[in-house]
């Protein structure tokens, strides 16, 4: 995200270890996930779609899990350190978070989703860490805020199961349906707020050379709206990545919103 919206593509080695970074935050998390999933066979079980997971269903055993996290977490963690000692700190401070929030902190009702939302800029400080691109506040502010209401739409979804009589997490004791839609009502309006105070502050327009910055809020309106439907009417917010990539309104939307930032700062 610091490369894309530095629009600064011309430097190949910021490139490549922009790539290379990405990668090896995909294979580190990739233990993370798998380890989450070690701890969480029972309540996996338990639930509707996530009961069909390997470790879950039984297809890899738990010793297969074990030692592909070893070799996961120990190549990335290896080679970032040669790469980039930044990154490797990140990388680290990374997956010691989310070992802890894996074994004991996603229990804890609210802490949950905000140890979430951390990762997702983490993973923001890993493209600098590469690149020496800046970080604005508005970048990690508005990231960390998304995450915040994505990972409040996937608790509603739990909570929902939990309403079926289906308790698929021990923290859910922490939400109740209410609680969550007001919150995410709460960082919906935060989100765009925040993204439209994005497009007319002074130090932006001034880096981009654009005023008309503004006019992409449309699409994110559009796009957090289209989201909340889904998560409302549809009641379907388990798996944001999945409605991401399914849904052809959600998908058209981050398109347009993509066109007309690039336009507007390469053509106006």
């Amino acid at each position: 995200m610091p490369l894309l919206f530095s629009f600064s593509f011309s430097n190949i080695d910021d490139n490549i270890n922009t790539l290379l970074a990405f990668l090896l935050f995909c294979v580190l998390t990739s233990s993370v996930y798998i380890f989450n999933d070690l701890l969480d066979i029972k309540e996996d079980r338990a639930h509707p779609t996530k009961k069909n997971r390997p470790l879950a269903n039984g297809s890899v055993s738990k010793r297969s899990a074990v030692l592909l996290i070893l070799l996961l977490c120990s190549s990335s963690l290896l080679l970032s350190f040669f790469l980039n000692s930044t990154l490797f700190l990140v990388l680290l401070i990374y997956f010691i978070l989310n070992i802890f929030y894996s074994i004991k902190l996603k229990h804890i009702a609210v802490l949950d989703i905000f140890i979430i939302a951390t990762g997702f800029v983490l993973r923001l400080f890993a493209g600098w860490a590469v690149t020496d691109i800046e970080l604005s506040m508005w970048i990690i502010l508005m990231t960390f805020l998304l995450a915040l209401f994505l990972a409040l739409a996937k608790r509603r979804d739990d909570v929902l199961l939990s309403l079926e009589g289906q308790e698929t997490r021990k923290n859910i004791d922490g939400y109740n349906l209410e609680f969550v839609n007001a919150s995410m009502v709460l960082m919906a309006g935060v989100v765009i707020m925040s993204y439209i105070l994005y497009t007319i502050s002074p130090e932006v327009t001034k880096r981009l050379d654009s005023n008309y910055l503004y006019l992409t809020s449309f699409f994110v309106i559009l796009g957090v709206i289209r989201y909340m439907q889904i998560t409302f009417v549809e009641e379907n917010s388990g798996n944001p990545t999945k409605i991401v990539i399914e849904d052809k309104f959600l998908k058209l939307t981050i398109l347009s919103w993509l066109i007309c930032f690039i336009g507007i700062v390469k053509l106006i």
